[in-house]
């Protein structure tokens, strides 16, 4: 196989030896997180904004497309570039919230 352009110093199989239970174990963990979800006693968050942000990174992770760090990003900021009158130091949730 032909070498990347900005190619890492280990090869595929490589990165796959040295990292692949590491982020096994992180996959688990969503599902097991996912799997709690779907048995809450009540289903009343379907429409909640950090669950709709996970929702989409999720997506972005299997498209098969480039940049998958900057778009998962992305789906968690707030893309609003106004300042704020004053700092809030409340408000971090993970995801940014559209409606707030």
């Amino acid at each position: 196989m032909e070498p990347h352009a900005s190619a890492s110093p280990l090869s595929q199989s490589e990165f796959v030896d040295r990292y692949f239970m590491e982020h096994r174990v992180q996959v688990l963990e969503l599902a097991a997180f996912l799997d709690r979800l779907d048995r809450a006693r009540e289903l009343d968050a379907e429409d909640d904004f950090r669950l709709r942000s996970l929702r989409e990174a999720l997506a972005i992770l299997v498209d098969g497309g480039g940049t998958r760090v900057q778009r998962v990003q992305m789906t968690f900021s707030d893309r609003d570039t106004t300042p704020l009158p004053s700092l809030d130091r409340q408000s971090a949730r993970g995801a940014y919230d559209p409606e707030r």
